[in-house]
């Protein structure tokens, strides 16, 4: 089996042909790489996101930089990469940003393949061409567009100011390249998403983070050191539902579960102002002070409000340190 992904190709009918692009697809593509980690039972992320994760990563220096996502490597104790020629390579975690969600590890022997040269996404507007690709080759590529670039909000205290959109949904996104006009890497691949079609049906999309993200912290990156000073963490996870933000759950262990707040929680207000969206609620716990301030929050659980002090803490210190080689 040449990939880890065989069985989730991309159809046919969307795949991208060589002649459409002025940059040698195959070469561009062979820099997309599998990348399976393994996490301990005991880590904090465990019980959330799992013990074995399974995604992509994008060969970005000829000495083995692999850039993929944080989700995939946090605390993870053992990381394998698969080239397009079912090689399999092991690689070790340097670093992971919360804030951006990128993260990156290096191949321990040498992987032979091009390095993508890091493009950004400002220069996409709204219908530009790109090529979604996950690791596997052309089977596993797809000839997609841009539908926008917007502020995104997710629901484990994370923002963006410019998330890419785009279509087709690719069917193993986690990590995947986003290829720009002249075969340079302008995002990689978050979430899955789901819209609406004119026709009121479910519309399946991607979310992007740009590019143009890695270049200031990745020295720090390269040598595990925190890419940005530590932002307060509660541990919640919230959605917003008519102007209101709501928590659908809290991440055990953390400072929101040791407060007691749960799912059907309303947040009204953050230090005494008021949030009605998920972009208000982390500016304004973001805007306390540093990892460690305590947030007073004011809550609605059915019919009762009250106010709550929780103090924050530094997510990194809950998590396993990546190990040294």
């Amino acid at each position: 089996m040449s990939s880890p992904f065989q069985g989730h190709e991309v159809e046919a009918r969307l795949r991208p042909a060589a002649s459409a692009y002025a940059f040698d697809l195959d070469h561009a593509l062979s820099s997309v790489v599998a990348l399976e980690s393994q996490v301990p039972a005991d880590a904090f992320t465990a019980r959330i996101l799992g013990t074995e994760r399974l995604g992509n990563g994008v060969v970005i220096s000829e000495s083995g930089l692999v850039l993929t996502m944080a989700y995939l490597i946090t605390e993870a104790s053992q990381v394998v990469l698969t080239l397009n020629d079912g090689k399999r390579v092991q690689a070790h975690v340097l670093g992971f940003d919360g804030q951006t969600g990128l993260g990156l590890v290096q191949a321990l022997e040498p992987l032979g393949l091009p390095p993508l040269r890091l493009g950004t996404a400002k220069i996409l507007d709204s219908g530009s061409p790109v090529v979604i690709a996950g690791a596997g080759g052309r089977a596993h590529a797809a000839a997609g567009r841009v539908l926008t670039r917007m502020p995104f909000a997710g629901y484990w205290e994370y923002l963006l100011d410019e998330a890419i959109i785009t279509e087709p949904a690719h069917p193993h996104w986690s990590g995947a390249a986003l290829i720009g006009p002249e075969g340079e890497l302008v995002g990689v691949g978050s979430l899955s998403l789901s819209g609406q079609a004119r026709d009121g049906r479910a519309k399946p999309m991607n979310m992007f983070v740009p590019a143009e993200l890695l270049p200031p912290i990745l020295d720090d990156l390269a040598r595990g050191r925190p890419a940005h000073p530590p932002r307060p963490w509660l541990g919640v996870f919230a959605q917003e539902t008519e102007s209101r933000v709501v928590l659908v759950g809290v991440s055990p262990g953390s400072p929101a579960a040791r407060a007691e707040l749960h799912a059907g929680d309303l947040v009204l207000a953050v230090a005494g102002d008021e949030v009605s969206d998920l972009t208000e609620f982390y500016t304004a716990l973001w805007d306390q002070g540093p990892a460690g301030v305590t947030i007073p929050l004011r809550i609605q659980r059915e019919q009762d409000v009250f106010e709550v002090e929780i103090r924050s803490v530094d997510r990194n210190t809950l998590l396993k340190k990546p190990r040294l080689n």
